[in-house]
């Protein structure tokens, strides 16, 4: 059945940007294929709006800042375990920059997360210590917005923390399956999908959206 976008819709499309995408820091493979059906997506959508990764050099989820730490290890942080990254999205440098072949001139929202030093932020609506908030949720329930449409990188990570916390919030949430690509890094995806499922977040393609 198709859906069609209303005014209280938003269209959330989460960190697009170069360092996740081939050839960055941490690319997620086939991240550049979403851009265009994202940006066909974003023309049907009155509200736009879009998260970004932006961490301080030294951030508490980069391997670099553990000694002896790898890439993609789990280490036991005091808000919990943590995935070990490659340093990525440093702020003010070319890989935490959003694509420029992104089309989605009528954004109204940019919220970035991940800025506090000592603490990772995947999801738009809060910090993984699960307790600071980014504003985004303030920011819908204001403009009345009653369902999120959420597409970007990665599925296993950003999109699905950001989509269960939308879905727990109260917000009907569809997770756009075709416009997202995944790390999939030690089961996360299949996990990903299954915290998804049970949370009531709806699984879509992008022609269901008419």
């Amino acid at each position: 059945m198709a859906l069609t976008p209303r005014s209280d819709d938003l269209f959330l499309v989460v960190d697009l940007q170069y360092d996740f995408l081939p050839g960055g820091k941490l690319a997620v493979a086939g991240g550049d294929e979403i851009i265009i059906p994202i940006n066909r997506l974003g023309r049907r959508f009155e509200n736009v709006a879009m998260t970004q990764d932006w961490h301080p050099g030294g951030h508490i989820s980069f391997a670099s800042s553990h000694a002896g730490a790898k890439p993609f290890e789990i280490m036991e942080l005091p808000y919990g375990p943590q995935v070990l990254w490659p340093d990525h999205c440093v702020w003010d440098t070319h890989g935490a920059e959003f694509s420029t072949d992104i089309e989605l001139p009528h954004t109204q929202l940019v919220i970035r997360k991940g800025y506090h030093e000592v603490v990772d932020s995947y999801s738009g609506f809060q910090e993984a210590d699960r307790k600071t908030k980014t504003g985004l949720e303030g920011y819908l329930r204001e403009r009345k917005f009653k369902r999120l449409f959420i597409a970007g990188l990665a599925t296993d990570f950003c999109v699905n923390w950001t989509a269960v916390d939308s879905a727990n919030a109260g917000f009907e949430t569809y997770v756009i399956e075709d416009a997202c690509r995944a790390i999939d890094t030690s089961g996360s995806l299949a996990q990903a999908w299954a915290d998804m499922n049970a949370a009531g977040v709806k699984r879509i393609l992008a022609g269901e959206i008419a």
